[in-house]
């Protein structure tokens, strides 16, 4: 799939723990971890915003596009 979820990664610079994020969205910790794994085939928009408020991120950093054949992964781009 070309897109790449980077919450778990996102989740440990943090230092938050996923149970932390679930309460807090409103979300089950087994729907949090499927969307971390990437196995979804679709998130809310509230669910996002409410993932990218607690963490102080914007949905590009959670959210990656990787053309199929690209089997390197760009580095994570830094907010300035």
């Amino acid at each position: 799939m070309p897109i790449v979820v980077r919450l778990g990664v996102v989740l440990a610079e943090r230092n938050v723990r996923s149970k932390q994020l679930a309460e807090y969205v409103g979300i089950t910790e087994a729907n949090l971890s499927l969307l971390k794994q990437g196995k979804v085939k679709g998130v809310r928009f509230e669910t996002l915003a409410r993932i990218c408020e607690y963490l102080d991120c914007q949905p590009g950093d959670l959210l990656e596009h990787v053309p199929d054949g690209d089997k390197k992964r760009r580095p994570l781009r830094r907010a300035s």
